[in-house]
């Protein structure tokens, strides 16, 4: 498959790259096409601009400045994203990528009367996301019901690529692990990735 790995940490040595690079690992060995979209290293912008936002009811939208973005979501067939859970949220970042590049025209179309939009994302199998937190499992799901997940899987790809079938990994008391804690959570990134055909 055509697979796209976002990522989307600032910090080349840390956990999320380290994760990242498990995944890539994965994926070139399984014989799959890979790219990599690093946000922090392309330096790419996560503000919508003015022509972007008044382009989203105006067709067609202004992808002018993230066109090289959208030809990637546009031809992946599976999509790897890894970035870090900070206050239960998206990195602006990656915030940024999903507003500027999932846009109207290319990852859903508007309904004429503005109600539920139409998917444009059919060439999207797959999609695993891997994320670290800094708090326990327990506070991510029992006290939040894991608001990340929910976005993702419902909000994005739920609306984008219904069709799409999405796994998530995440790695909680991310400052406090061992190398080996580190090291088996890289080995289950790897078994779930070893069955993507």
């Amino acid at each position: 498959m055509k697979c796209l790995v976002v990522v989307a940490h600032p910090i080349a040595d840390s956990l999320c790259h380290s994760l990242a690079r498990s995944a890539i690992q994965a994926l070139t060995e399984a014989g799959h096409a890979v790219q990599i979209e690093d946000l922090y290293q392309a330096g790419f912008s996560p503000s919508l601009t003015v022509s972007e936002r008044q382009s989203y009811y105006a067709p067609p939208f202004d992808s002018s400045a993230t066109q090289s973005q959208i030809e990637r979501l546009l031809s992946a067939e599976a999509l790897v994203l890894a970035f870090p859970t900070w206050w239960f949220g998206f990195p602006a970042i990656l915030k940024g990528w999903f507003d500027r590049v999932w846009a109207p025209g290319i990852a859903y179309d508007h309904a004429t009367d503005l109600g539920p939009i139409k998917p444009r994302l059919h060439n999207l199998q797959r999609a695993l996301v891997i994320t670290s937190l800094g708090s326990p499992w327990w506070v991510d799901r029992l006290l939040l019901w894991q608001p990340v997940k929910r976005v993702l899987k419902t909000a994005l790809l739920g609306t984008c690529a219904p069709a799409c079938r999405f796994e998530m990994l995440s790695l909680y008391k991310a400052e406090r692990l061992s190398a080996k804690q580190v090291e088996l959570f890289c080995s289950r990134i790897q078994r779930k990735l070893a069955k993507w055909s």
